[in-house]
């Protein structure tokens, strides 16, 4: 029989977030008692604060580094009483504990993470892989996974599981955990993979890992490329400086990784208890499994066991995260190096530009230069695409187009920009044409609708199509992916070109561009220009100016605001999120910027115009892939055009 959905106790959980915790408790070496104490101690506490899952790390109810003591009864006695004991304090906490211990089983020792919850030993995992070489040399205490005949054992009046396994929480939804033990994941395929591709989400490894220099930059990036591998949370918890110190050190370095990203770390160095606590985010991670075909693909493990229990209601406040929730998704971090991301995004943007003029043989590259956002990036990387293509400046041909809702400032900025970067720029005007326009087709020009604006939009792509034919050249597209997103571009119109350098670049992104090349590689020739475009309204400039020649029309007063249409886009196209988990995460990421009732209405118009306009992203033009949200329908957002359905 199928198993009853899961009944999350609060939002979040709701959600698919699951919080977690890495400890590295104080250690009282070989005090077992005492250990007990401060673990029981530091479970509750994490309890209370929502966790449902804590990792502690290897052989923490003894210590890793007892070593001939492993041998002898009095430690090993002390360390299954300890279980026992442990059990009984923390029977009546909703989280799950991963602790370590040496266990006998029938004639050999095993190094063992044991899995409680709810006054249960959930399951043994036996450490696959002993490292035996330099500082470590633990085959001389310890027997491998593989030697091991049971499947169960008898401990504390309960038969427990013993060997591969994983734990699935019945309540806690998309909670499915695995376990590996420290040299586990050091190895050419850690156990980690063959346990995600059996169906873990979450991965722990309670580790004890020693400290050399150099060591904790290579540890981060092997838990974070595991859990980009297995696309899964990765907890890494490492035993800490009350280890011995005889001849190495132990840091107590716990990490959090998520399908690659480091979600945070502990101090290192410390004598007192020190825990990585955050929320990940199972149901993001379950979204990327079902895509990847490389995961799919994989030929599923076998042999694991399945041990599902209940953890009842969480503790702690419902609807709290603890994890960064970044308003720009786009926009690299400010801990990143921005012109290396920059230079990297112009690099993609100009090459895919340079391989297009290279193949059609172009002469020219024609260009509408509003002295707009978009068109002024388009600029800059055409002028990077000739220089790589091997073509002169002059290739770039420009082009003005004023027309009843041109502004002097956006017209003015136009002709600064191609002045100061030294291009070709044409001033042709559209007004007569389109008043010729309507007046062929009989629309008043007092009525300004769709077919007003539409019909300057479609006039100007004539001109530079016209244009570019007249030059051997090939029109260069300036709309970008946020454009794309909402539809917010004239079908035939500005949504044509030849090739279309901005179809990846979000318009929080391309505005984050033009203010680096404004302080960077642009700022002696067109510093001042690039930081008054950056600072413009957003417009189509498609409606008459007013009386005083101020602008009538803004994009961000019809459709919203565009940083909020980006977060809707990243996490609706990157992660599949629903409306609900979309507006509790904005809520949150734009807390005192934009109450729930905006948030609202403008999740509801993107969700709206993004299943309207499929039509028009069905038949865009070549362009280049920037970052992982593209919606190209050639490679990565097929949908049909005419779906009726709900998408939020």
């Amino acid at each position: 029989m199928p198993r009853p959905a899961p009944t999350p106790t609060s939002t979040r959980e709701r959600l698919g977030f699951v919080r977690v915790a890495a400890v590295s408790p104080e250690l009282v070496l070989g005090d077992v008692g005492k250990n007990v104490a401060i673990i029981a101690r530091e479970a509750r506490t994490l309890a209370q604060r929502g966790c449902r899952l804590a990792v502690f790390p290897e052989l923490s109810l003894t210590g890793y580094s007892c070593a001939d003591l492993f041998h002898t009864s009095v430690l090993l006695d002390a360390a299954l009483k300890g279980l026992g004991d442990l059990i009984q304090a923390t029977q009546d906490l909703p989280c799950v504990l991963v602790v370590g211990l040496p266990l006998r089983v029938q004639d050999r020792l095993y190094n063992v993470a044991a899995v409680l919850a709810k006054g249960r030993i959930l399951g043994l995992v036996p450490k696959t892989f002993l490292p035996n070489s330099a500082e470590f040399y633990e085959r001389r205490w310890f027997s491998p996974a593989h030697t091991l005949t049971a499947t169960s054992l008898r401990l504390h009046d309960q038969e427990v599981a013993l060997g591969n396994l994983l734990f699935e929480a019945l309540d806690v939804p998309g909670f499915v955990l695995g376990v590996e033990i420290c040299e586990d994941l050091w190895t050419v395929i850690p156990p980690s993979s063959h346990l995600a591709l059996a169906g873990a989400v979450l991965l722990a490894n309670p580790s004890a890992s020693t400290e050399v220099l150099g060591k904790a930059p290579y540890r981060r990036h092997l838990v974070a490329q595991q859990s980009a591998r297995c696309l899964a949370a990765y907890l890494y918890a490492g035993a800490g400086a009350g280890e011995s110190t005889t001849d190495v050190v132990y840091s107590g370095h716990g990490l959090v990784a998520e399908n690659g990203s480091l979600l945070g770390e502990t101090e290192r160095f410390s004598f007192e208890t020190r825990a990585i606590i955050t929320d990940v985010d199972v149901q993001h991670l379950a979204h990327d499994r079902l895509k990847s075909t490389a995961f799919r693909d994989e030929a599923g493990s076998i042999g694991f066991r399945r041990v599902a229990f209940s953890l009842g209601a969480a503790l702690g406040e419902a609807d709290t995260l603890l994890r960064p929730v970044t308003a720009h998704p786009f926009v690299p971090s400010a801990k990143a190096d921005r012109a290396a991301v920059c230079e990297e995004i112009f690099a993609i943007q100009a090459t895919g530009l340079a391989r297009r003029l290279k193949q059609a043989r172009a002469k020219t590259a024609v260009l509408g230069l509003s002295g707009g956002l978009d068109s002024t990036l388009a600029l800059l990387v055409v002028l990077e695409a000739l220089r790589r293509a091997g073509m002169p400046s002059s290739a770039v041909l420009t082009i003005t187009m004023p027309g009843f809702g041109t502004t002097t400032r956006t017209k003015g900025n136009a002709e600064k920009l191609a002045e100061a970067l030294n291009v070709e720029l044409r001033t042709i005007s559209i007004n007569e044409a389109v008043h010729q326009h309507f007046a062929d087709i009989g629309h008043s020009e007092h009525q300004h609708d769709a077919t007003y604006e539409n019909s300057q939009a479609r006039e100007r792509t004539q001109i530079l199509m016209d244009v570019a034919n007249k030059t051997g050249g090939i029109v260069i597209g300036t709309g970008d992916l946020s454009e794309a997103a909402l539809g917010w571009c004239t079908f035939n119109g500005d949504h044509m070109s030849m090739y279309h350098v901005n179809t990846g670049v979000p318009k929080t992104l391309v505005r984050y561009l033009i203010e680096w090349c404004a302080a960077g590689p642009f700022a002696e020739k067109a510093g001042e220009v690039l930081r008054d475009i950056a600072d413009t309204p957003i417009t189509p400039e498609l409606l008459p100016l007013a009386a005083d020649a101020s602008l009538q029309q803004k994009t961000e007063d019809t459709i919203g605001p565009y940083e909020l249409h980006d977060f809707f886009l990243f996490h609706f196209v990157r992660h599949g999120s629903n409306a609900e988990k979309i507006r509790w995460l904005a809520a949150q990421a734009f807390a005192g910027v934009y109450d729930d009732a905006t948030i609202s209405k403008w999740l509801a118009l993107f969700f709206r115009r993004f299943a309207q306009n499929q039509f028009k992203r069905s038949v865009v033009p070549d362009g280049p892939k920037v970052g992982s949200v593209a919606l190209s329908p050639r490679g990565d957002w097929r949908m049909p055009s005419d779906y009726a359905g709900e998408l939020g």
